[in-house]
């Protein structure tokens, strides 16, 4: 029976450890019915093992202790933690894209029958309209997942967690919702997370844009190597000293005003056109960084996908005057020309395979002697790379998918850094990524163009480009329609991607 007076969430001295290696020491916190609490750490830090350790996925060291609404859980199955009100919103929002809304929002509780198990089809949609006109949203229950906006499916992955079925919600655990997000949905996320906290649910909001803990959460818990450093109000932070809790340090300058003159065009484009992208003329010199921004459906992400060779495009791409073949990615690496697209997960990393094989896959031909694999060769290789982007745990047989965001973004640039290319084509390089890891990769980003890299880096973050780049392309409809130039500043290139919107506003 549950106690109404008691917190949400009750955490006392969870531990756990992975092949000696401490993941979570001792953590204690207490979360209060209708409060939105701000989960931080830098990756590593420990927050997806202690969301794991919630949802059942993973058992805690012994004496560890959580309660939920005043009762204690059992560990280690997904069950238990659903019956006693946890519910969870993944950063891949766990829905299914063939299925459509109701069905997708049927999954874990099962349908609504009738005699000989036939589904109430009616019914279900009828109940998905219902659930989703609750958090203010319509959406066209019969549509599949795959073709609704990343909004409207954040949207049902919520709903979904807020339902009754199965008991009563007394936390919600949000790990990066807003991560696909444009800045317009994120606010109505916020509205509807704030709707929830107001029916008394409690919610525990993990970002690593800390604007948004500041803008949305009541207090905010802070991990550091699997330990909790404070659990506060916000307002008795700041952004820079919630990083400096973060990181234990203050977060050193990652760059300097002061520039080495771009050398050479390495690489050129002209007339390239895209289902979106239209007439894109553009030139990446050895030595330099040139960002792309724009809003969601401005062409972005479809550009980094054209540049890099892994998209049908007309027009014409070159590297050193040599053209490239359209939708051949192939040959554009063997040219110089090196993708690291967003999404990880779908579309660069191999679940279920070791950090080792993720970061050599894309090039053996150095390990190879007579058909075979000189794994001692390829061992040093990686146990470099992993010291060199600082990646944890260094552990090159760890499978990649336990790895956190963070860490597994850093492998999936080492291996595009490890063929040596002559340009790096970045499709949201930092997307998921906690600020010190942030810094840390622009840090070797700007290392190697130092070195005479050039790069394209496509990204919705207005501060990433205003840290990186050297120039920023604005696209807008599908076209490039400005360029800025050093000194870049965050707000300016915000405002130059929604200056048509202002405009006609």
């Amino acid at each position: 029976m549950s106690n109404s007076s008691s917190p949400a969430l009750r955490v006392v001295n969870l531990a756990k450890t992975f092949g000696g290696a401490r993941a979570l020491k001792d953590i204690s916190l207490e979360i209060a019915p209708g409060e939105i609490h701000g989960l931080v750490g830098e990756n590593g830090s420990g927050k997806s093992t202690f969301v794991k350790i919630l949802s059942g996925y993973h058992s805690p060291e012994p004496g560890g202790v959580i309660e939920v609404g005043g009762n204690e859980l059992s560990f280690g199955k997904p069950a238990d933690s659903h019956a006693a009100g946890l519910r969870f919103v993944h950063q891949d929002l766990g829905l299914i894209d063939d299925l459509n809304c109701a069905e997708n929002l049927a999954l874990g509780r099962g349908f609504d029958t009738a005699f000989g198990r036939r589904i109430r089809w009616r019914s279900e949609h009828e109940a998905a309209r219902r659930a989703l006109a609750a958090l203010g949203y319509e959406i066209d229950v019969r549509r599949p997942i795959g073709r609704l906006s990343v909004s409207e499916r954040t949207a049902i992955a919520v709903a979904r967690a807020v339902s009754d079925h199965g008991g009563r919600t007394y936390v919600i655990v949000l790990d990066e919702p807003t991560v696909n997000l444009p800045k317009a949905e994120i606010q109505r996320l916020f509205r509807l997370l704030r709707l929830i906290r107001d029916r008394g649910v409690a919610l525990i909001f993990i970002s690593h844009h800390l604007e948004e803990i500041f803008e949305l959460a009541d207090r905010v818990t802070v991990l550091r190597d699997g330990e909790v450093v404070v659990s506060r109000s916000v307002t008795e932070l700041n952004h820079d000293s919630l990083i400096e809790l973060m990181l234990g340090r203050a977060l050193r300058a990652v760059r300097s005003d002061a520039r080495a003159a771009a050398g050479a065009p390495v690489l050129t484009a002209s007339g390239v056109c895209g289902q979106v992208v239209q007439d894109v003329d553009l030139t990446v010199h050895a030595g330099e960084v040139v960002g792309v921004a724009g809003i969601t459906g401005s062409g972005r992400d479809e550009l980094a996908r054209l540049i890099a060779g892994s998209a049908p495009f007309t027009g014409r791409v070159a590297i050193d005057g040599e053209p490239l073949r359209s939708n051949r990615p192939d040959l554009f690496i063997r040219a110089g020309v090196v993708g690291v697209p967003a999404e990880r997960t779908v579309n660069a990393a191999l679940p279920d395979h070791s950090v080792r094989e993720n970061l050599t896959i894309s090039h053996l031909a150095p390990y190879s002697s007579f058909g075979l694999l000189r794994r001692s060769a390829e061992r040093t290789d990686v146990r470099t790379l992993l010291e060199k982007f600082d990646i944890r745990p260094a552990r090159p047989e760890q499978p990649i998918d336990s790895l956190s965001g963070g860490n597994q973004q850093k492998v999936m640039i080492a291996r595009a850094m490890r063929l040596g290319p002559k340009v790096l084509v970045l499709d949201e390089p930092t997307q998921g990524v906690d600020v010190g890891a942030q810094a840390e990769l622009h840090r070797l980003v700007r290392a190697s163009v130092e070195n005479g890299l050039g790069v394209l880096a496509c990204s919705s973050s207005s501060e990433e480009l205003s840290e990186i780049a050297d120039r920023v392309l604005i696209m807008r409809s599908g076209r490039v329609v400005d360029e800025l130039t050093a000194p870049l500043v965050a707000d300016d290139i915000s405002a130059a991607t929604l200056a048509k919107q202002k405009e006609t506003t």
